[in-house]
């Protein structure tokens, strides 16, 4: 009888299957400094205890896409382990601060299946919460992905499609508490561009590249714990290339994103995002970003901003994400709709 996990495939996931997955983590502060090593990431809120402590809140919190990384990692061995792709995301929210020293886990809840037509795999939806040490929430998302079949004469399942809103309802933001922007530092955070200086359907070239190296992807996925054969091992795909994880694009163009969105400070949902295309090393990653809509909230000095990030591997000015048949340019990485807090 074999010890070893193959991961779950298509026909092993039912609707309203909740899993629990291992292994639960602790953070610790030297994983920011590694983050930052990463990716050039420079938000001041993450980045300085004064600086989060100007702004009400006890010290500098752990980078949100770190925390994502975290418990989507946590995820794979159950989820994705034999995927075909990562598809797409919706609903997330990020409902309170990770600090160091919490212990992060994740659970997940199958709330969707559709057998593609191939007959060879299917559709899963899940929800996944990242919990902490004290079971609170800290973090809630869809996704779905693209799951092979162990057996391809098995039934396909009824069909259950989720029905997902696209937007985040801004009131539906969870502010941290205690948060305040009304005594912002703007020399510090970098730049003096304020919620009010953004306007629906602007466009922000973010300007600076970053080109992806085979060792620091690797590294990056080790750290949060993703074991998926694409990004660690070579002979698994046809072409002999390791796929670069989803999550590192999107937190390179996040970090990208600074020069322009410096005061874009802490992302608190996901709308939804798509990996357009592959990503391999020795790409390099440019950004742009969308101003998509702006809302209040009820924290002082506080506003919401949402944002479209766009990654690609080619001219970063490029604004045209898809041809006349509504595909993605094949330069396009990553498109990314999400809300973060900024100074009013």
């Amino acid at each position: 009888m074999t010890k070893t996990n193959p991961g779950r495939f298509f026909e092993d996931y039912q609707v309203g299957q909740v899993i629990r997955h291992a292994v639960p983590r602790t953070i610790a502060e030297g994983e920011r400094a590694l983050y930052h090593a990463l990716y050039p990431a420079r938000h001041a809120l993450y980045s300085s205890d004064e600086f989060a402590s100007s702004c009400g809140l006890e010290s500098s919190p752990m980078d949100d896409l770190l925390a994502f990384h975290v418990v989507f990692g946590k995820t794979v061995p159950d989820i994705s382990l034999n995927a075909v792709a990562n598809l797409g995301y919706a609903q997330g929210r990020w409902l309170a601060p990770v600090w160091p020293g919490d212990t992060l886990r994740s659970e997940s809840q199958v709330i969707g299946l559709k057998q593609n037509s191939n007959g060879k795999s299917g559709v899963v939806w899940v929800r996944t919460q990242g919990l902490n040490q004290m079971d609170d929430p800290v973090l809630d998302y869809v996704r779905w992905v693209m799951v092979r079949k162990r057996d391809t004469d098995a039934p396909a399942p009824e069909a259950v499609v989720p029905d997902l809103p696209a937007v985040v309802d801004p009131d539906d933001l969870v502010v941290p508490e205690g948060l305040y922007f009304s005594q912002y530092d703007f020399a510090l955070a970098g730049e003096p561009h304020r919620w009010g200086d953004y306007h629906v359907g602007e466009k922000i070239d973010h300007v600076d590249g970053v080109t992806i190296e085979e060792a620091e992807h690797m590294l990056a996925t080790r750290l949060w714990q993703n074991t998926a054969k694409v990004h660690f091992d070579a002979t698994n795909r046809d072409d002999g290339r390791r796929l670069i994880y989803g999550g590192h694009v999107i937190s390179m163009a996040r970090a990208l994103s600074f020069n322009g969105l410096a005061n874009a400070q802490m992302i608190v949902a996901l709308n939804g995002g798509t990996h357009a295309n592959p990503c391999f090393a020795g790409d390099t990653v440019r950004a742009w970003s969308e101003v998509l809509d702006k809302a209040e909230t009820h924290a002082p000095g506080v506003g919401a901003i949402r944002l479209r990030l766009v990654a690609t591997k080619g001219n970063s000015a490029a604004f045209d994400l898809k041809d006349a048949e509504g595909r993605y340019h094949p330069d396009v990485l990553l498109d990314l709709d999400y809300w973060a807090l900024m100074p009013v």
